[in-house]
């Protein structure tokens, strides 16, 4: 049997970090420049106040996955191991400060607060501090999955509840997990730092293809980290995994302990957003939708937004049927629709499909270059009328006698593939449906 669990890291979104008031928008900064003396571990600097604001944030994420804040005062320790990127070499991360959760049926074993290290870039041997110190938080799970798809949608539904919190510090990155894999009750194997959902789901069927496949061979599994290779496709072996004895926890003497104030926990449990199974409920109740389609909605928080926007303009139908068409095209390209810039071409493609200012194929084709190019705008394009339509129709009959010798013998498929040239021929300006009925009228004068 196979047990999957998950350490999933999110950089919360702060305007200053964790232990000192340094910006925390490190993907824009230039190398080196949102640094302090504390970040950098400067002989003689103190840790500042912890930033309330990381509170608020990792408290309403652990009310939402159903955790039990504790009531003991929060204690940080001192994680130690050696690497360029941590300037302290210790990390600084707290006691769990909440336990006993649960989503999609998993379990949350513990949720703590920690401080991220900088950026190493090995090939070059270059340090970039801008990262240090930006607050994360650090969910674990217990190994409740069995399969590879369950471990896929719970990280859906993990990341759409952190979207609808609005916590995640760069919605483009996510977060990133580190996953545990065993076999039929062999070894824990983690595999580290894998920074998509889809590289998740790869790594885990590598990974439990291999142990499958030294358990046929009669080897052993060994406890062991590893690391994902997203270009090659595989795990390699990086060492022996830790012990929490390795990294000699100590509580840091340097921050004091802190209280979470249970009327902070009130406060914010009943200002807590609408959450995407509430969504998913409210969907089918005031939509009429079915439950599938509103759960593949919700769990993309902009294009549940994006549902409701379009159901009121054109109708349920006609927005059930374009979020599911946009949701293909965003599966195919591995995206959220947070990431597509100047999302409000979508809605004028909208405007342009149903008002009957484009055809069906035309419409696709403008969803696919707004996905792929943020330049591009969708517009009006003139369709062809009857006549020139009538007119293609004639030269596409007399280039192909055999299609039309189909259709006459009663073969169907010849008459989409007649329909098929004219919509090519005219590159989507011709309506199919237009198309259909002049061709059969034309064919039925041969």
């Amino acid at each position: 049997m196979v047990r999957i669990g998950f350490e999933i890291h999110v950089q919360l979104k702060t305007k200053s970090k964790l232990f000192c008031s340094c910006p925390t928008n490190f993907l824009e900064a230039e190398p080196n420049t949102n640094i302090c003396p504390v970040c950098t571990a400067q002989p003689g600097s103190k840790p500042e106040g912890i930033n309330e604001e990381v509170i608020r944030k990792a408290v309403m994420v652990a009310l939402a996955l159903n955790c039990k804040i504790r009531d003991e005062p929060l204690r940080f320790l001192r994680k130690h191991y050696f690497y360029p990127d941590l300037p302290n070499n210790y990390q600084r991360t707290s006691e769990p400060f909440a336990v006993d959760g649960e989503l999609n049926g998993v379990r949350i074993r513990e949720i703590h607060i920690e401080e991220d290290p900088g950026r190493y870039e090995l090939r070059e041997g270059i340090v970039d501090y801008n990262r240090s110190g930006v607050p994360l938080i650090e969910i674990v799970t217990e190994p409740d999955m069995t399969t590879v798809e369950e471990a896929r949608n719970f990280l859906k539904h993990l990341r759409a509840v952190l979207d609808y919190l609005d916590v995640i510090l760069y919605p483009e990155i996510g977060f990133r997990v580190d996953a545990n894999v065993s076999i039929e009750g062999g070894e824990r194997v983690e595999v580290k730092n894998i920074n998509s959902i889809h590289g998740v789901v790869r790594a885990l069927k590598y990974e439990i293809a291999r142990h499958k496949r030294m358990l046929a061979m009669g080897k052993k599994i060994v406890r062991e980290t590893r690391h994902w290779d997203e270009v090659r496709g595989v795990t390699v072996s990086l060492r022996e995994k830790e012990t929490a004895e390795d990294y000699r926890y100590m509580p840091d003497p340097d921050i004091p302990p802190y209280h979470i104030d249970p009327a902070l926990v009130k406060e914010l449990r009943a200002k807590m957003p609408e959450l995407p199974h509430q969504k998913r409920d409210r969907l089918v109740r005031e939509y009429g939708i079915d439950e599938s389609a509103a759960w593949t909605f919700v769990l993309d928080k902009e294009l549940g937004d994006l549902f409701e926007s379009l159901a009121k303009q054109f109708g349920v139908k006609n927005a059930t049927s374009f979020c599911l068409n946009l949701r293909g095209e965003l599966n195919y390209r591995d995206k959220y629709l947070a990431e597509i810039p100047n999302r409000e071409r979508l809605t004028k493609l909208a405007e342009l499909y149903f008002g009957g200012k484009i055809t069906k194929p035309v419409y696709v084709e403008y969803l696919r270059k707004i996905l792929d190019d943020p330049a591009f705008v969708p517009a009006e394009q003139e369709q062809l009328s009857d006549d020139a339509i009538r007119q293609i129709a004639h030269e596409i009959i007399k280039a192909n006698p055999q299609a039309v010798a189909d259709y006459k013998s009663g073969e169907k498929k010849a008459l989409n593939f007649l329909v098929g040239q004219i919509v090519a021929r005219t590159k989507g300006r011709a309506d199919p449906k237009r198309a259909i009925q002049i061709l059969r009228e034309e064919l039925q004068r041969l």
